[in-house]
Parts: C-alpha cells; structure tokens; sequence
C-alpha cells in the first residue's frame, strides 16, 4: 500500500473548507491502495516524511509567504529526508488574501532542493473558495492519490 501524506496548517475556515475538498478527493473510493495519513505542518517528522510515497501540502499564504507553520515543518525535516524522497510527487493549495505567488516560490524552491516532482497544477484561492475552488481542490486530492495507486 502507498501513504499520501497531507502536511497542512488550517488555521481558519476558507482553509479548513479546501483541507476537506482535498481529503474527499484523495480519499475517493475509487482510489484503492493509498493510505491517507493527515499530519499537522506544526506536528509532522522527518519519519512521516520518509514514511511517505507522495505529499499534498496546504498553507495560508501569509504576507506573501507559506505559512510559519508549513515553514517550520520543511525546518524540521527538510536535511533528514534530503536524500531519501527525491523524485515523490507532491502538490500544493493555498489561501491568500492579497497574493499567493510567494508562498508558490517558497514551496517550489523547497520542493526544486528535495528533488519532488510537481504533479498537479497548484490550487491557489485568494477570499472566500468559490464551488469551482473547491472542486479544484476534490480533483487535486484525487490526482495526487490516483498516482500513488500500485
């Protein structure tokens, strides 16, 4: 069995709403054989990470950047998994309310260091997620998973 692991930091209900959009689709019962394992960016480890075959990574943009959690989370565990997840797909969902683009090139620059390889287009969502954001966040969840079915 493959393990997606989602790192996220949901700290308000715009980003709760997309968390969820991207558990139901990655968690849709036509994906068999991945196991979806849910870590807090503030709780997760170096062994989550390495425990994992994939990651879907959601964060607020914060004054233009990832989240300090989502940040602390590469902090802890970007030199321990550095050379033992390289070529792990992965994919991204942001909320901002005045831009996303630097949080986009943090990740992409942290992602580019570890060697992951983008799989989806990123969700980026600035107010409130319209039902077309939400679906974009269903179908982010369900394409990172379905590459992970054995």
């Amino acid at each position: 069995m493959s393990t997606l692991l989602i790192v996220h930091h949901t700290p308000s209900p715009f980003c709760q709403e997309m968390f969820e959009a991207v558990i139901a689709g990655a968690t849709d019962p036509e994906i068999e054989g991945v196991d979806v394992v849910r870590r807090a960016a503030l709780n997760v480890s170096p062994a989550d990470m390495l425990g994992a075959d994939g990651y879907l990574l959601g964060s607020p943009a914060n004054l233009g950047y990832i989240s300090g959690a989502l940040k602390h989370a590469f902090d802890v565990c970007y030199y321990p998994i550095l050379d033992s997840t390289k070529g792990r797909p992965f994919g991204l969902y942001l909320h901002g309310n005045q831009g996303t683009e630097g949080a986009e090139k943090a990740v992409d620059t942290i992602t580019t260091g570890l060697g992951w390889v983008k799989s989806a287009d990123y969700v980026t969502v600035s107010g409130k997620p319209s039902k077309d954001d939400i679906e974009k966040c269903w179908e982010l969840g369900a394409t990172v998973a379905a590459q992970l079915m054995g």
